[in-house]
């Protein structure tokens, strides 16, 4: 098998091809994944996808990514859980409906009183009327994730991962010719280049149905204790699917978010790494061309809500970055997969969905191309 694109997604699938007895050439344009596969939360999230397909794929990949880390303990797997704190009563009315809906079992969705918040997350000493709690969230170190990964795939002595170089040409069935003049044969190609839709792909797919979305993100340095669990504002509500209704309705029409917030379509998320700082976003740019550089007023307001949330000052802001996504023109499809050419396919446009799905979406195709 050729895999082009070494970011999470890419390795998923040269995961699933080297565990049902293939050979893999994995090939990265970088010297290193260096998009949105390293740039974000590492949240494995389950508590907002939609009923459907998108939460059968995001519990199946909760299931795998935790199998995976019994081989691969690099990969900093913990199932800590999500609380979504709540401030206001239209809040706790979203969360509410939420805990009596028919999912509410599978996602693992709990409706918790203060004095429980605290007791599942003390470093939470904000003001707050309770907090939706997933106990089936989880996390991973997006930074390390694929590293780690594409370590133990090495020791399989199936997988050659060619780094550096870009792929040109798809010259015949199951081949690659890269920018170095070389061409890797094989038995099938899948490219998954991620938010990269230029060049060969724009090539292969003109009328791709997959856009880019800009986000902005930053990290602390140690907090000095331990964040328990994943921590999201009810904003989180405005951006997943999971919790359209007439309460969120009701929340968007009485409780409208912040002139900053709106504008740039944020939410608050924020994650602890291993080290003990956390990562902090984010904001949501639709409009090409993107922005060259970073906006501050975003950055003050995750600031404010975290430090609301924690009842404490955060600590001093270490880096701050943006990325860039591929996701589905229609929301609704949880990965755009189709063929581009004779043994070819193409998969991409997860979304915000990818440190979260991509175990799934892999299997998916190994099963799909019958691997």
């Amino acid at each position: 098998m050729i895999i082009v694109g070494a970011g999470v997604l890419g390795t998923m699938h040269a995961w699933q091809a080297v565990s049902r007895g293939h050979e893999v050439v994995h090939i990265e344009r970088e010297a290193a994944a260096r998009g949105a596969s390293v740039r974000n939360f590492g949240l494995v999230w389950v508590s907002g996808r939609s009923s459907g397909p998108e939460l059968q794929a995001a519990l199946r990949a909760r299931e795998l990514w935790e199998g995976i880390a019994e081989r691969v303990p690099d990969l900093g797997f913990r199932p800590s859980g999500s609380l979504t704190a709540l401030t206001t009563e239209a809040e706790l009315a979203v969360a509410k409906a939420a805990v009596q809906g028919p999912d509410a079992q599978l996602r693992d969705l709990h409706l918790l009183e203060p004095e429980r918040v605290r007791e599942v997350n003390p470093a939470l000493r904000g003001e707050l009327l309770g907090a939706l709690w997933c106990r089936r969230d989880a996390q991973v170190e997006p930074r390390v994730a694929q590293n780690a990964l594409q370590a133990e795939l090495a020791r399989s002595g199936r997988y050659t991962l060619l780094t550096g170089r870009e792929v040109r040409d798809l010259p015949a069935p199951g081949a690659v010719r890269d920018d170095h003049g070389q061409t890797h044969q094989g038995d099938q190609v899948v490219l998954c280049t991620g938010a990269w839709l230029g060049g060969l792909v724009r090539e292969l797919v003109p009328d791709l149905p997959v856009r880019r979305v800009r986000l902005q993100m930053m990290q602390t340095g140690p907090l000095g204790e331990a964040l328990t669990t994943s921590v999201a504002d009810a904003d989180s509500f405005r951006c997943y699917p999971a919790y359209q209704g007439p309460e969120l309705d009701a929340l968007n029409a009485g409780q409208p978010q912040p002139p900053t917030a709106s504008e740039h379509a944020m939410q608050l998320l924020m994650v602890q790494r291993a080290d003990g700082s956390l990562t902090i976003g984010d904001t949501h740019e639709y409009e090409h061309p993107f922005s060259f550089d970073t906006v501050e007023d975003p950055y003050e307001h995750l600031a404010q809500v975290a430090e609301r949330l924690l009842g404490r000052p955060l600590p001093s802001v270490r880096r701050r970055w943006a990325g860039v996504y591929a996701q589905c023109a229609d929301t609704a499809n949880v990965v755009h997969r189709a063929p581009v050419a004779d043994s070819a396919w193409l998969v991409t446009g997860p979304g915000g969905r990818g440190m979260t799905c991509s175990p799934a979406i892999a299997e998916t195709t190994a099963d799909e191309l019958d691997w």
